[in-house]
This record gives C-alpha cells, structure tokens and sequence, in this order.
C-alpha cells in the first residue's frame, strides 16, 4: 500500500470554495487561504442549525505507543455516513509540529482517511499556532518590559505564574533565567516554557464564543500575584486589545477536505494529556450549523480527552452529542493485557482477553456521562479473524454495545459503511441521554479532582503537595473555585504512572502542582510527572523527514 503522503498526493483536490458550496457555505464568505485552505468567518454560526444536527464524539481506549487511529476512524466515519447518503462534517485539532517531528510524524488521518492537503495542515497551515504563540510571547514581554519600566516606582510582583510558549519539543527550555547581562537586559528572573498547544491562549481560543468573548478571556488572564496577595492581569498590563488584534484570524475555523472530497474544519490543537485536549467550539458549532452529522474527536483515551470534552467543552458550551464512538485495536487491546510492545503484532488471544479490562472501563466511564456507545474496531492487517470474533462477541455479548469494524484507511468511505450504518441506526433507535457530568460546578476543588480520579480513573486515594494545596486556598479565597478541573496526566494509564497499563485500580494519585487558567475558566491540576514541554525521543521523526525533488517525504 503507498504511504500517506503518496496517497495525499494522489488525490485531485477540490477548489475550497466548492468544498464550502457542498455543504451550504456561501462562496462570498470564504476567505481562501491558497486554492485548497479557507478561514469561515464565526458569525455564520447558526445556534438553531446546531440544535438539530447529530453530534458524535470519537474516542479511544487508552493509547499505546502502537497507535489506536482515532483520527482515521474520525474521518473514515464522516467519509462513511457520506457513502450511505448523510450529510456529514468532521471537525478536528489542528497538529503540533512538537510531535509532528518528534514521535508522530503527522497528524491528519492515514491511508484513505486523511484531511487534506495534509503537508500544509501538518505544517504551518493558516498561522494559528503562529497566532497563538505570538501572542503569548508577547504578553510574557509586556509584562516584563511592565515590570523593568516600573521597577523604580516600587512595582513588582512576589510570584510570576505566566510562563512562554514554542511549538517544538525542546526539553532545555522547560526551566530557563531570562534577564541575564547588563541592567538594560532586564531583571533577572527564572521562567521556562511549555509547548503551545498547552497555552492557556490555546485553551480560550477554543472555548471562546467570538471574539468579544475572547478578550474577555483574555483580559482576566492571571500573570502572578503582588506582594499583598492580589492577582495581577492581562487587564492590569493595559494590552488586551493588542493580544487579541494577533488572533483576530486566529479565531475563524479553517475549512480544507478529505480524501474523498467532503468538508472537515481544523481548528484548536491543545493536547488531552496537558490540556483539555478538544478542537474550538468555534469549529465544533460551524460544522453543526451546515452538517446533519459531525463527527469530533478528544485526544488520547476516554480518561483524558472524553472526559474533558463532556465536563469542560460541553459544560461551556451547551452541546451534548447524541452517540460516543470508542476506537479499539487488537494491539492495543494485547498490550493492555499484558504483552510486550515487541510482540504485540504476534496472536495472542489470552493477551488480548486480558486486555478486555481496559475497554470495559473505559465503557462503564461513558454510560456514567449518559452516553450511548458503540465500538469502532480499527482492523490491522496482522490481526487474524479469531481475534476480531473474540473482541465482537465480548462488545456485544459481554458490554451489550454495538460494534463494527473500521477499513477506512485501506478502502476509504467504503471501509467504514458498516460503522456509519451502525452510527445512524443506533441514533436512530438509542440516543445518548442529556450529560451527566462527573462534578457539579459548587463541588470544592479538591472534590472535583478526586471525583475524576476516584470514580474515572479508579484511584483509591488523591494525595496533594503541598504547592498544590496553598494554590487550592487561593483559587478559594479569589472565588473561582466554580471552574471546572483540567487533569494533566500521563495518556499511556488511568494512573499517573505510565507503566501501569490495562484496568489498573486502587492507587494513590498524586497531584503535583495547580495551575489557575483564569482566561480559561478552568484549574489545571498537574499530576505526577507529565511534562507540559515534551522531549525528543532518541531518534526523532524529524531524521526521516526531507524535501527531495521538490516534494516533502516523511510526514505521515
């Protein structure tokens, strides 16, 4: 089979504004980015539009350095439910170039499954993250340019919480000192830097209503806290108005296509596992305003992304979707079930039984939401038909859901018809119920926290540093303790220790550190490890990628 960027460059693209006239965008409103890329303006966002149509959330089982493919089943589903006569719509993150040269190599789909064009969506695409990055750099050299220019009328601040941005792997930068050499440089002070798509801008972007909601959210910003305890922000700077000038393009959902020609919108990129891990609300509602069916997706497993996407994105937002898809790989499944990395591609039914637990409670963690789920089986071509009937029979038998398996990658829209005729039926006959979400917004902070990790993940105990406990007084004593909880955890385990795979219950969970996302509106609880600017592995994907011929080779 070619790779996915052979199969990308195969396909004859549609020029974006016929892509727009699809689906019911007015030609007059698309703003071209190049013949294939569009910003749509926000304000064609019909909130009665949204009402009637199909929302459908994609999520996964917990990932394995294997891959689970929930963004190829994302788009298979939406390529599907085109196939068998609906209207439908995919709405995505946009990829990092952290993990695009780092592990991933790319983040657009796969095989016959991808957006497109997906050199561009994987690169620089339409300057967001350019936006978002820029715009929080320049707010961390306002403030300190603020506090230089002041510094000789007494100014200062006890403790600085606003931290830089890159949207690059770069592990050297996560503990820096800004400052140093001449008095003209500066004052001397420690920072560091997290990737972008951990921004707290990255975060408002995607939960912002429109653009007076940004600034708004921008505005209340918390940078750090005076020497008599008082939070000091963006407002205070005076430069809200110049941070969301930056964004200004930022905000409106970027509309490109797929490989069969139908319209998807990327927009937002924030990580599940040091974020809230769902693309804009922006992006999600413009996809409902011109689509009968939309399918989104939550990074990394249900524990993280779904999780987020009910309690934040949905809460914020008012959307409820009708069906959870949960995506399941016989690999997956066998290393959760204890087999070895190096051998998960070999049969091996009694590793895959044992790996049934991580699904199963990943399933129970759904229905708790009110959903209604079914699973998407995304096939391999090592895996034998032993283990597909087994996984088949246990979804339908045992967890009593709905199951079909997902060949999008290798067949396109006909490799997920199953899926989508399964999705359609099971909307038709058993809707989700409205949310229930975890907490309750009055809950203290703490007991946000550990209704999360106690009834989701499956802690028996949430233990505190003690950093986090005097930012849990804070947040209590500025009134903000309504915000709904962020867990930053690792993907790989239900537990904050990646090596604890499978169905793991009964452990201590330990929160680390808190981070107050006042712009946001939410409270960031870090917990053990988890970096928010991620390393480079030994061999970095950016080794294999090159521009030969004019063309680019190894993205994926």
């Amino acid at each position: 089979m070619k790779s996915d960027i052979e199969i990308a460059r195969s396909i004859e693209l549609k020029k974006i504004k016929q892509v727009a006239e699809s689906v019911g965008i007015p030609r007059e409103e698309v703003e071209n980015y190049g013949r294939y890329i569009a910003k749509i303006p926000e304000q064609l966002i019909d909130e009665e539009k949204v009402k009637r149509s199909n929302l459908i959330l994609v999520t996964a089982i917990t990932a394995t350095k294997a891959g689970i493919g929930k963004t190829t089943v994302s788009i298979g589903l939406a390529l599907g439910l085109n196939k068998i006569g609906k209207k439908a719509i995919v709405a995505l993150r946009e990829p990092s170039l952290g993990p695009c040269f780092g592990m991933k190599g790319g983040a657009a789909g796969g095989g016959y499954a991808q957006v497109l064009p997906m050199e561009k969506i994987n690169l620089h695409f339409t300057g967001d993250f350019h936006a978002i990055t820029s715009a929080h750099n320049m707010i961390s050299a306002l403030l300190d340019n603020y506090i230089y220019q002041h510094q000789a009328e007494g100014f200062g601040l006890k403790e600085i919480i606003w931290r830089r941005v890159l949207d690059v792997n770069d592990r050297s930068l996560r503990s820096v000192v800004t400052g140093l050499g001449p008095r003209t440089n500066g004052i001397t002070q420690e920072s560091g830097f997290d990737i972008t798509p951990a921004s707290e801008i990255m975060a408002i972007l995607c939960l912002a209503k429109d653009t007076d909601d940004l600034r708004r959210r921008v505005e209340n910003i918390i940078l750090g806290f005076t020497y008599d305890g008082k939070p000091f922000t963006v407002k205070d700077l005076g430069v809200a108005g110049a941070v969301t000038v930056l964004l200004k393009d930022a905000i409106h959902p970027n509309l490109v296509q797929t490989t069969e020609g139908t319209a998807a919108f990327v927009h937002g990129g924030p990580f599940a596992n040091i974020a809230h891990g769902c693309n804009s609300i922006l992006a999600t509602k413009m996809a409902m305003t011109f689509g009968d069916y939309v399918i989104t997706e939550a990074g990394f497993g249900a524990d993280l992304g779904a999780e987020k996407f009910y309690n934040i994105k949905c809460r914020k937002s008012g959307l409820s979707p009708k069906l959870t898809v949960i995506v399941a790989t016989a690999q997956g499944l066998k290393m959760h079930g204890g087999v070895s990395l190096e051998r998960i591609k070999e049969p091996n039914m009694e590793g895959l039984r044992e790996g049934f637990g991580n699904l199963d409670k990943h399933v129970r963690n759904l229905r708790s939401f009110g959903q209604t789920v079914v699973v998407a089986f995304n096939r391999f071509a090592g895996d034998t038909d032993e283990e597909v009937d087994a996984i088949r029979r246990h979804c339908e038998e045992e967890l009593e859901v709905g199951f079909a398996i997902n060949n999008a990658f290798a067949e396109g829209g006909e490799g997920a018809v199953d899926l989508a005729g399964l999705v359609v039926e099971t909307i038709e006959k058993e809707p989700s119920a409205p949310l229930r979400y975890t907490y309750e917004e009055n809950d203290s902070v703490q007991r946000k926290i550990e209704k999360v990790a106690c009834n989701l993940y499956g802690a028996s105990v949430v233990t505190y540093s003690s950093a986090s406990r005097k930012m849990i007084k804070r947040i209590e004593e500025m009134g903000i303790a309504h915000y709904p909880v962020c867990i930053a955890k690792t993907q790989y385990s239900f537990s904050a220790d990646p090596k604890l795979y499978g169905a793991v219950n009964n452990f201590e969970f330990h929160i680390k550190d808190i981070v107050i996302n006042n712009g946001a509106e939410m409270i960031v609880a870090i917990a053990g490890e988890i970096l928010r600017m991620p390393g480079l592995p030994k061999s970095p994907q950016a080794e294999r990628i090159d521009i030969v011929g004019g063309e680019i080779e190894g993205l994926s």
